[in-house]
């Protein structure tokens, strides 16, 4: 019961805010193709690197490109913790808007994840905080210096295993993610967004898997009126690595 309160809490407020301001959505749709490689140094310790590029459908226009890598330990069971480093490349937030110039973002973020069974289900609760840093900027180009914010992240996910056989398997994937942001700068948009991901993943050896999903990401924008409504179709190849 506690989890199916927690799901429908964070589902009743994304409904709220929408409902809110129904008439200041900008609805987009896009593609993420993303290559995850984790890379297992022993039982406890891993390296987690990853490639991400995004790009609007509708015009085909490049929205932003990831690139990220973190450190993660097994502490227990239940339990791992994770600290990296990220560096984003933003093109623009508009597919009819083209600035001629990208946006920097570096990122450091830490995290605290905790796994729980329920019945079949796998739930994993994560809790992240991130260190953003953003090459300010003007409409024609960057400009001297960069802005800070802290932004607040709690994903709850839960995975089931339709199949399974030896070195593969077929699995469904559930989140929603609510981002929060914080820090003295942010006076209109203290809600950041709203993710909700649902995604098929197939095993086909045991070192390699692949991902395909849709997530519906809610965004408010800085101004604290508008919003952005997009529809992601996301593709991921998954590499597992071992020493």
């Amino acid at each position: 019961m506690k989890f199916l309160k927690i799901v429908l809490g964070v589902f009743l407020f994304s409904i709220g805010v929408k409902a809110q301001t129904e008439k200041n959505v900008d609805k987009q749709s896009l593609l993420w193709t993303r290559y995850y490689n984790q890379l297992e140094l022993n039982s406890k310790w891993s390296v987690h690197t990853e490639v991400d590029n995004r790009i609007f459908t509708n015009p085909v226009t490049q929205n932003t490109f990831v690139s990220r890598v973190q450190v993660r330990d097994k502490v227990t069971d239940k339990v791992e913790l994770g600290a990296g480093f990220a560096y984003f490349s933003v093109a623009t937030q508009d597919p009819e808007v083209k600035n001629g110039f990208h946006i920097p973002e570096y990122r450091m973020q830490q995290d605290a994840t905790v796994k729980q069974v329920l019945g079949k289900v796998n739930l994993t609760h994560r809790y992240m905080i991130e260190e953003r840093y953003i090459h300010k900027s003007t409409t024609t180009g960057l400009v001297d210096g960069t802005a800070f914010y802290l932004r607040f992240r709690y994903r709850l996910q839960g995975d089931y295993t339709f199949w399974k056989k030896e070195k593969q398997y077929l699995k469904g994937i559930l989140y929603d993610e609510i981002m929060i942001n914080g820090g003295n700068k942010i006076i209109k948009n203290t809600f950041d967004q709203n993710r909700v991901y649902a995604a098929v993943q197939v095993g086909v050896s045991p070192a390699i898997a692949l991902e395909l999903g849709y997530l519906n990401s809610f965004q408010e924008r800085a101004n604290g009126v508008d919003y952005f409504n997009r529809d992601i179709i996301r593709f991921s190849f998954i590499h597992k690595v071992k020493i």
